[in-house]
C-alpha cells in the first residue's frame, strides 16, 4: 500500500464517519476563538467552554480586554490549567491587537504567532478553522491518531508531524482532517484502550497490527 492509498481510505473514511466535523470550543467571533484557543493549553475544551462566557461578559472585545489587570481578569479564569500565565498571556494578546492591529485579529500564522499566549499550533487553529486556510494544528490526538494509522512516520515532533500530514492532505481538506483527527483521538482512537474492535480503519492501522490483532 502506497502513502497516498493509505490517506485516500483514511480520509473518505474520516468524511463518512465524521461529516459534521469542526471545533468544540464555542465563540462568535475571531478574538473570541482566540481566547478560547489560548485557554485550551493543556486544559479540556469543556473546562474552556464553562470559563468563556464570564470572560466574554466582561471583555466583550480586545479593547476591554487590554484595560484589565491581572487581579480582574485572574479570578474569571482561576479553573483553568495555569492560570497566572494564561492570565498575563490574554491581556498582553489584547493590548498588542489593539496597538498593532486596531484590535482586528490578523489572518496570518507569522502574525499571530507574535502574540503573547500564540504558538504554531494555536495560530494554524486559528487560520483553520476561521479563515479554512491549510494549516494543520497538531496537538496531541492528532499526533498520536496520525502516528497509529501510519500518516506520520516516525515523526518526533508536532512540526515534523505537520509537514508529512500537509504534504499528503488535500490542502482544500486540511482544515477539516484537522477536527477529523482531533474527534477520532478525543472520542475514539483514545490514548488508553483505543476502540479497535468495529474500527473502520484496521486494515491500514499500524497500531492495531501491531497490537491488537491476533
Amino acid at each position: 500500500m502506497t502513502i497516498k492509498e493509505r490517506y485516500k481510505i483514511a480520509l473518505d473514511y474520516f468524511r463518512e464517519a465524521i461529516p459534521n466535523a469542526e471545533t468544540e470550543l464555542i465563540y462568535d467571533t475571531p478574538y473570541q476563538l482566540l481566547v478560547a484557543v489560548i485557554l485550551s493549553a493543556q486544559c479540556t475544551d469543556v473546562r474552556v467552554n464553562l470559563t468563556t462566557p464570564a470572560i466574554f461578559k466582561t471583555y466583550p472585545t480586545p479593547k476591554e480586554l487590554a484595560t484589565a489587570t491581572f487581579e480582574e481578569l485572574f479570578p474569571l479564569i482561576k479553573s483553568i490549567s495555569y492560570p497566572n500565565n494564561k492570565t498575563k498571556h490574554l491581556i498582553g494578546m489584547a493590548n498588542m491587537l489593539q496597538e498593532k492591529y486596531n484590535g482586528i485579529v490578523p489572518m496570518t500564522v507569522d502574525e499571530l504567532v507574535q502574540l503573547p499566549g500564540v504558538g504554531r499550533k494555536t495560530a494554524n487553529v486559528i487560520t483553520s478553522v476561521i479563515d479554512e486556510q491549510p494549516n494543520m494544528a497538531v496537538d496531541t490526538h492528532v499526533f498520536r491518531v496520525s502516528a497509529r494509522i501510519g500518516l506520520t512516520n516516525k515523526a518526533t515532533t508536532p512540526l515534523s508531524a505537520e509537514r508529512q500530514l500537509i504534504k499528503f492532505i488535500p490542502s482544500e481538506m486540511v482544515h477539516k482532517a484537522h477536527h477529523w483527527l482531533i474527534l477520532f483521538g478525543r472520542y475514539h482512537c483514545t490514548a488508553r484502550n483505543p476502540k479497535c474492535i468495529g474500527c473502520g480503519l484496521q486494515d491500514i492501522c499500524k497500531y492495531y497490527k501491531e497490537n491488537k490483532k491476533v
